[in-house]
């Protein structure tokens, strides 16, 4: 999810990605100070220098696992980053709601070409939005044409929107109603257009062909059966359970204000999940390596169509994103006030790596993480100081 003023912020930094992480790979390192032997730690410690208040990051693969931090878990404190420390991974959230999709599909109790309409009619009318005209394949693929609800969305937008509704309570119904507002963005399938209320109503579309809500199906199909012991669907709930650094949002300004409390309802399918990286990578994994879903699923999943907005291409809730050592990765990136994730794996799923950062970060905190997951996802694990799994 994302706010006005950085309305393609949320997964959108990849904008001109195909260059950036192929340069990425000859960055220069800072000099003047010792560096970590450790190349995760290295890149870790950029980022942190970068502006970032806090970071985490782990690499895996079948014989190794490493992780780095850097920074703080508070703000002009020193208290460290929590060990497995767990944040809003944001729109990474779609990845899990996407493979929900696809497993329905695969049981036959959907299809990639039903119509909005079909599954929720009258959700999806008004200013030119025609839900008849809408297949689900659209939805996850971002060709839909309909608009986007982050900017109407006061929370996410300014340091005032946020004091006056972090605590508010938003329905699926409601957030699709406000959306609906505004004319599309281009008809149905003409197009490719980054847009949080597709997923909203994904996640609709799963409640009505299963009877349960989509925080249950996220329990049930992927959270229970993957052991992710530390990923959860908060609901209206504001509070991060468990260990957690805070997060901070600039709204614009050059100080970061702590938006650690917030009801995610406003991003239900889209970008509510709470995890750690450790669980991010057992999903990538798990996903990228056909444990989820089935060759044909998983096929239409990573099948990408040209996303110029972003510079990469996007199947249905994943980007494919070019290797800086050559060929791509899948992966995707998540931001959710205060909390910034990039996670992805090699394309069958035997390396992964995730990392966040607990605040908007400076001007290139984002390209550094790009450089280091395509780093690490090129780096080979002889190449690599990680303990054992």
């Amino acid at each position: 999810m994302q706010g006005s003023r950085r309305r393609r912020r949320d997964l959108l930094v990849l904008t001109s990605l195909a260059t950036a992480v192929l340069a990425a790979s000859i960055a220069p390192t800072a000099a003047a100070k010792p560096q970590p032997t450790d190349p995760l730690q290295r890149q870790v410690e950029a980022i942190r220098d970068t502006g970032a208040v806090g970071v985490h990051a782990e690499v895996t693969s079948a014989d190794a696992r490493d992780s780095a931090y850097a920074g703080t878990a508070e703000m002009n404190t020193k208290r460290k980053m929590p060990r497995e420390g767990r944040f809003r991974i944001g729109s990474s959230t779609k990845t899990f709601t996407a493979a929900i999709v696809l497993q329905l599909v695969g049981e036959g109790r959907m299809s990639l070409e039903d119509t909005v309409e079909q599954w929720l009619p009258g959700v999806v009318r008004g200013n030119g939005n025609d839900g008849s005209r809408i297949t689900v394949r659209q939805l996850l693929q971002h060709t839909s044409g309909i608009p986007d609800v982050g900017p109407d969305i006061s929370a996410l937008n300014s340091a005032d929107g946020y004091r006056a509704e972090r605590f508010r309570t938003y329905t699926p119904e409601e957030l699709v109603g406000l959306a609906m507002r505004h004319a599309p963005t281009f008809s149905p399938g003409d197009g490719w257009s980054y847009s949080n209320t597709n997923y909203i109503l994904a996640a609709m579309i799963i409640h009505k062909a299963v009877g349960r809500s989509w925080e249950q199906e996220v329990k049930d199909r992927i959270v229970r059966p993957l052991d992710l012991r530390d990923t959860s669907t908060p609901g209206v709930f504001p509070s991060i359970p468990g260990p957690h650094a805070q997060g901070y949002a600039a709204f614009g300004t050059d100080s970061g204000i702590d938006v650690t409390e917030l009801n995610s309802s406003m991003a239900v399918g889209s970008g509510s999940i709470v995890s750690t990286v450790h669980d991010l990578n057992r999903f990538y994994a798990a996903l990228l390596g056909g444990r989820l879903l089935a060759p044909a699923q998983l096929d239409e999943m990573t099948t990408t169509v040209p996303a110029p907005e972003l510079g990469v291409r996007y199947g249905l809730g994943l980007a494919e994103i070019p290797l800086p050592c050559g060929g791509s990765y899948f992966g995707h990136r998540g931001e959710l006030l205060g909390y910034v994730t990039w996670g992805g794996a090699t394309r069958d799923g035997a390396r992964t790596v995730a990392v966040y950062v607990t605040s908007d970060g400076g001007q290139d905190t984002q390209q550094s993480m790009i450089t280091l997951v395509g780093q690490e996802l090129c780096r080979t694990s002889s190449q690599h100081s990680g303990r054992r799994p």
